[in-house]
């Protein structure tokens, strides 16, 4: 039966500004792919960011570019089908990760299997995802807390107080932190911040220098007392190997590396160097937290709070209690859109 690929925009209110050391936004803007035999229908998400230079136009024009691949494709697996796609568009990521994420959710809805069991035991156990408290006034911030009590919180930092940040969200939980600080710092800062944030009972620092500051980072490696995570440093499947030599560790983004196929590979290559693995998301819908969450039992550690950080979602999937994955009971990802 004849496929085809559909996409939808929508503004995603968030349910308190998020600012990372960057920018501020209060309405995300994201799409969400369709692949529909109409009998079975997978979904996906990317999400428009001025940062990785994502906007709305570029991803409708890729999503045009990719929808002729798609609409003649037949029972081709999910890795068969990503190189094809990336041919077309072989610089939009966000646009390949949409469309992947909503392929092999129809693939396995098709086959009447829950996507993670093409991973993994769909029994195996998950880390438990953090809960991000964006940067904003210290009485905002231990609020947030409050509101939402967590097992794990990541920090967003970038401010000259920083420190007395996390002392002071520390006295009013005993919570696990992790802390991003989103390029924001030097090398020496972290280095000494280290020291202070592991008596803090903080688990490991995400990002804490530019991109491209590789001499910053061999100091880093060299002597931080807490593990380096990279985030803005590690994008695509290349990167893992250079990131291996800086970093503790590496934290996976689908839409940075264009899907769950791609990111199948980086945890396989991750793995030989001896990382440690975490995934992230962006701020995003429950489409793509439920394609996310598929890849959760292969990781050290998760990320994937962005559908809690809204005001209202646009589908029912992945849930969390405390922190654990509750998965949808159905097959694929889960996913179910409110207008179906």
């Amino acid at each position: 039966m004849k496929i085809t690929l559909s996409f939808q925009f929508y503004e995603l209110p968030l349910a308190h500004p998020f600012t990372i050391s960057r920018y501020t936004v209060t309405v995300q803007k994201t799409v969400v792919v369709c692949i529909s035999d109409g009998i079975y229908s997978g979904y996906g998400e990317a999400t428009v960011n001025p940062y990785y230079h994502s906007t709305e136009e570029r991803l409708r024009t890729s999503l045009m570019k990719l929808k002729p691949i798609v609409d003649v494709v037949s029972d081709m697996h999910p890795t068969a089908l990503w190189p094809q796609l990336a041919q077309v568009v072989p610089d939009d990521y966000f646009a390949l990760c949409a469309v992947d994420m909503a392929y092999w959710d129809f693939y396995a809805r098709k086959d009447d299997k829950n996507l993670r069991s093409y991973f993994s035991d769909e029994n195996a156990t998950a880390p438990l995802t953090s809960y991000t408290i964006a940067i904003d006034s210290l009485e905002m911030m231990q609020q947030k807390i409050l509101e939402k009590p967590w097992p794990i919180y990541k920090i967003k930092l970038g401010m000259p107080d920083d420190i007395e940040i996390v002392k002071s969200l520390r006295k009013i939980t005993d919570a696990v932190f992790r802390i991003d600080a989103n390029c924001a710092w030097t090398a020496e800062q972290t280095i000494e911040n280290a020291i202070i944030l592991k008596a803090l009972n903080v688990e490991f620092i995400e990002q804490p220098l530019k991109a491209n500051d590789i001499e910053g980072m061999k100091l880093v490696r060299k002597h931080s007392v807490l593990p380096i995570i990279a985030d803005e440093s590690c994008q695509r499947e290349e990167d893992v190997s250079v990131c291996a030599e800086h970093f503790h560790g590496i934290n996976i983004k689908l839409m940075k590396c264009g899907g769950i196929t791609p990111a199948l590979r980086m945890i396989e290559n991750a793995r030989k160097k001896g990382l440690l693995l975490m995934a992230g998301c962006m701020t995003e819908s429950t489409v793509g937290i439920s394609g996310l969450c598929q890849i959760a039992s292969l990781l050290d550690f998760l990320d994937a709070d962005g559908a809690l950080l809204l005001a209202g979602d646009i589908a029912d999937g992945v849930r969390f209690d405390y922190g654990k994955i509750c998965y949808a009971e159905t097959s694929g990802n889960g996913v179910q859109l409110y207008r179906e």
